[in-house]
C-alpha cells in the first residue's frame, strides 16, 4: 500500500463528505468520491484537483440499489491504492416510528447500516493481508441516546458505533484501525430530510470544525471520537461501567430477582 494511500469517501457530493474529501486531498491523498450528485462530485473534484494537484475519480452510485453498491465494493476489493475507507454516507427521515413509512425505514436501515458493512467487508480482508489500513465510520451520539425519539435513525447508529468497535477489536491486532466518529448537531442537509431547519436549532457545529476534529482523534487512532463531548473522562467511566458487567453476565442461573424459587 502507498505511504500516501487513496481515500474512498462516501457520501462525498456535500457536508461531511465533502469536508473529508477537502481534507484528505490538503494532505495530498489521491480520492474516490462516491456519492448520487454527480454534478456535485464534478464541481468539488474540479476545485479540488486544482487546489491541490491531486487525483480525483468518482463513481456516481445509490449505495441502496445492490448493482451500484456492488460497483463500490468492487473498487475496495481490487484497487491496492486504497488505503482509507471513509463510511460517510448516510440520510435521516422525520416523524415518530408509528408515523414513518416501512419503505423508507427500510431505505434508512440499507444506506446507514447494510451499505456501511458491506464496503467495510469489501475492504477489510484486503486490509488485513496488507497489514495496514483504516476505516472510518460516520455514526451519531444519537446512537447513544434513545430519549431523542429517533427510534429507526438512532439504532442505525447504535449498529455503526458497536460494528466499529467490533472490528476494531478483530482488526487492530491486524494493523487496521478503525474510527467510529459520533456527530452531534452538525450543519448539513440532513436536516432537510427530517423537515428541520437546521437555522433554528441551536448549538450547530459546523461541518468543517466537526471533520477537523474528527481527524485529531483520526491522527491519535482513536477508537470512537466524540468532537461534541468536551468531558471525555464521561465516555471513560460509560465504558469502563459496561465493561464491569461483562463477568456478571456469565451466569448460568437467573439473578435472584427473576428466581421464583425464593
Amino acid at each position: 500500500m502507498a505511504n500516501n494511500p487513496s481515500v474512498l469517501i462516501t457520501g462525498a457530493s456535500t457536508g461531511i463528505g465533502a469536508a473529508y474529501a477537502e481534507r484528505f486531498a490538503n494532505r495530498g491523498h489521491d480520492l474516490v468520491l462516491v456519492a448520487r450528485d454527480i454534478a456535485r462530485m464534478e464541481a468539488l473534484k474540479s476545485r479540488l484537483q486544482q487546489e491541490t494537484g491531486v487525483t480525483i475519480d468518482i463513481i456516481q452510485a445509490d449505495l441502496t440499489k445492490a448493482e451500484e453498491l456492488a460497483k463500490v465494493e468492487t473498487r475496495l476489493r481490487d484497487d491496492a491504492r486504497i488505503g482509507i475507507l471513509v463510511n460517510n454516507a448516510g440520510t435521516a427521515i422525520g416523524g415518530s416510528f408509528v408515523e414513518q413509512n416501512t419503505d423508507d425505514m427500510t431505505r434508512l436501515v440499507a444506506i446507514n447500516t447494510t451499505a456501511l458493512m458491506r464496503l467495510a467487508s469489501a475492504v477489510a480482508p484486503r486490509f488485513a493481508k496488507a497489514g495496514e489500513g483504516a476505516i472510518v465510520n460516520v455514526g451519531s451520539v444519537v446512537g447513544l441516546v434513545p430519549e431523542f425519539g429517533m427510534t429507526v435513525y438512532g439504532a442505525t447508529k447504535a449498529f455503526v458505533l458497536f460494528l466499529s468497535q467490533g472490528l476494531s477489536l478483530e482488526l487492530a491486532p491486524k494493523g487496521v484501525y478503525v474510527q467510529a466518529v459520533l456527530p452531534a448537531t452538525t450543519r448539513t442537509e440532513i436536516w432537510g430530510h427530517v423537515g428541520a431547519d437546521v437555522n433554528t436549532l441551536s448549538n450547530v457545529m459546523e461541518v468543517g470544525d466537526l471533520v477537523d476534529a474528527a481527524l485529531v482523534g483520526f491522527d491519535r487512532r482513536e477508537a470512537v471520537t466524540i468532537p461534541p463531548l468536551s468531558d471525555d473522562a464521561q465516555w471513560e467511566a460509560l465504558q469502563a461501567a459496561r465493561q464491569a458487567m461483562i463477568p456478571n453476565y456469565q451466569n448460568a442461573l437467573p439473578a435472584q430477582r427473576y428466581r421464583t424459587d425464593a
